[in-house]
């Protein structure tokens, strides 16, 4: 995998990551679905998807830069994913869900077509 394509789909797996550990949160979860508590369930699929997502990204790291630097990146990956999850939940909590969708499925899409 080159670093591009590992770059790509690390910074959108732990913005898709981000986007689900921020809506397994109550406070988050009312502003997308007008219900005020998680139900339990929902919960622990948010926390558990949200889980493997990250570790997706610390495996796309360490396949494109080695165990080492790898892991280092993918720290740099967990801010940069979660930055714009805090920016847009105060004014558009509703477009998290689509955009983290969108982004995983095109940067998955790019590093699977093996582009350099």
């Amino acid at each position: 995998m080159s670093t591009l394509s590992a770059s790509l789909l690390a910074s959108a797996l732990c913005f898709a990551a981000m986007a689900a550990l921020a809506f397994a949160m109550d406070r988050h979860h009312a502003q997308l679905t007008q219900q005020h508590e998680v139900p339990r369930r929902r919960r622990l699929v948010l926390r558990g998807g949200a889980m493997a997502l990250l570790a997706l990204a610390l495996a796309s790291c360490i396949a494109g830069w080695g165990g080492s630097v790898g892991s280092v990146a993918f720290i740099g990956f967990l801010s940069l994913g979660a930055l714009p999850v805090a920016l847009l939940l105060p004014y558009r909590p509703r477009l998290l869900p689509g955009l983290a969708l969108v982004l995983t499925l095109g940067a998955a899409a790019f590093a699977c077509t093996g582009a350099s």
